[in-house]
């Protein structure tokens, strides 16, 4: 049997890099997972498809999480396929939009990147809470970023990923009375599309060489942690940042 038999997860921004791995991790310990998507059509369909090949069983629910409408048609969804309880939550859905320095940034520019990030997470955890009893679990993404600054142009994407953990840890509190924890992940370095579309060669090359492990992270290593983090292993944890950056930052 698998930490996860029985239960329902919905992960956000599911379809590709981290999203479609904490998907499959889910999927593999034997969660029903609902995999929201919104741009990513096809590789929503490769990360469904890879769950039913290895017996999983998930869907794919296409759907803008800075849209409430949108928010409420994803989670009907996932409660008519697989039941009235959400046993788990997974805000992956996010992103950096852009690098701008603060003379570049103008305000739809600075909405866009609170909404995809802080907004987002906001309205599907308020509306996956009704459908959760205890022992369910919340598990947000932020940042290095939020603990360093982040990169070069990265102060917009930073503040935000800074907003959810500080979401989290207020959730944490609100909501474990209840039984259900509130954890966040802060990834620092790791290969995927993200920093292949906003992150210079040279750049990864030093990060990667000044890491204690000397390497950036990978996806399905973030999918391992949020998979923990989801699974009643981690049953005392809550309110908490796990960092997962190869040592290049310290709490």
């Amino acid at each position: 049997m698998g930490v996860l038999d029985k239960k329902v997860a919905i992960v956000t921004g599911g379809a590709r890099d981290i999203g479609s791995q904490v998907a499959q991790k889910l999927a593999g310990a034997g969660a029903k997972v609902c995999i929201n998507y919104f741009g990513a059509e096809a590789q929503a369909q490769e990360t469904l498809q890879a769950i039913v090949n290895a017996g999983g069983e998930a869907i794919i629910v296409k759907g803008d999480m800075t849209k409430a409408e949108d928010v409420k048609k994803v989670v009907a969804a996932c409660t008519e396929s697989f039941g009235d309880t959400i046993d788990v939550l997974v805000n992956v859905a996010g992103g950096i939009v852009a690098r701008k320095l603060l003379a570049d940034m103008d305000e739809s520019f600075w909405d866009t990147v609170m909404n995809v990030n802080v907004k987002s997470a906001f309205l599907v955890t308020q509306a996956v809470v009704p459908h959760m009893h205890n022992g369910g679990a919340i598990v947000n993404f932020s940042s290095q970023a939020a603990r360093d600054g982040g990169g070069f142009g990265a102060t917009a994407y930073s503040t935000a990923k800074g907003a959810v953990l500080t979401f989290t840890r207020g959730l944490a509190k609100e909501l474990g009375p209840k039984g259900i924890r509130v954890n966040c992940i802060s990834p620092g370095m790791i290969n995927t599309t993200f920093h292949n579309t906003f992150t210079k060669d040279e750049v990864r090359k030093n990060v990667a060489a000044s890491t204690p492990l000397r390497r950036e992270g990978e996806a399905s290593e973030v999918g391992d942690l949020a998979l923990y983090l989801a699974s009643s292993a981690s049953s005392f944890i809550n309110g908490a940042s796990m960092e997962i950056n190869g040592g290049t930052y310290f709490i």
